[in-house]
């Protein structure tokens, strides 16, 4: 990376701390205000700074509009897919990846097992809010007052005798996922399906959908599904890291 692009990106953050002068400016790059004034002209008429009034400068409305198409345009869907192959084809398990709309949480793609055993989840079906692994982590990231709304005015259908019995439980299962980081059902659904889940964060840490790995009893027992917990959450923080564009690798030089 050339020095004045590498000087110019270095403006960026501590603009985005608020506004200062070109002196400040200055001594953060520890360079001449001459070269700071030139590095702030060329990101002015970019539009990425705004010189205010009062002489010192902000983030400009060119870069939260870039930011905003970016997120727009991002697809955690087409990210996350070769990561849930990977991760079927090590373990041989179902994955899904899930997301939160409204008030339901829904199946966005899904990796099949390779044994003949299929799971009935479907891609654009909604999952079983109070139970379902990747609800939980969805709905676990909502702001308090949103969970507890949220938890006021569902249903808890009684599909096992561990499915979440009333709100309170639900309550406390979600901030048992907020603290733990991630969420399994474990015959809560089905008695004879478990599943594990971790979520998937944007570059703001916020859950922005959730994967899971489930299996039937009768290929793994609970024990061992949970045991392969550490690589789903390795999976899904290589995915958050991509979406976020905080893991990825550095760019090679073109020959």
């Amino acid at each position: 990376m050339s020095q004045s692009v590498d000087r110019a990106l270095g403006i960026l953050p501590l603009l985005a701390r608020g506004a200062a002068d070109l002196g400040e400016v200055a001594r953060e790059l520890d360079v001449h205000k001459s070269t700071a004034l030139r590095l702030l002209r060329t990101l002015h008429a970019h539009g990425l700074v705004y010189r205010q009034p009062d002489g010192r400068y902000r983030l400009g409305a060119s870069l939260f509009a870039l930011a905003a198409e970016a997120v727009e345009n991002l697809d955690v869907r087409e990210i996350a897919h070769p990561h849930l192959v990977e991760l079927g084809a090590r373990t041989g398990h179902t994955v899904h990846l899930a997301v939160h709309q409204d008030d339901e949480v829904v199946y966005i793609d899904k990796v099949d097992s390779r044994y003949p055993v299929r799971m009935y989840s479907r891609i654009g079906k909604p999952v079983a809010l109070t139970v379902a692994a990747v609800a939980k982590l969805l709905l676990a990231d909502l702001p308090e007052g949103e969970r507890r709304a949220l938890a006021a005015r569902i249903e808890y259908p009684r599909y096992t005798a561990r499915s979440v019995p009333d709100a309170d439980a639900f309550l406390r299962e979600l901030e048992l996922v907020r603290e733990q980081g991630w969420a399994a059902d474990l015959g809560g659904h089905e008695d004879s399906i478990n599943c594990v889940g971790a979520p998937v964060r944007g570059a703001d840490g916020r859950v922005v959908a959730a994967m899971s790995l489930s299996a039937p009893n009768v290929v793994v027992s609970a024990e061992e599904l949970l045991g392969l917990l550490p690589l789903v959450r390795r999976s899904a923080e290589v995915i958050s890291q991509e979406y976020s564009g905080s893991g990825s690798p550095e760019m090679k030089e073109e020959s």
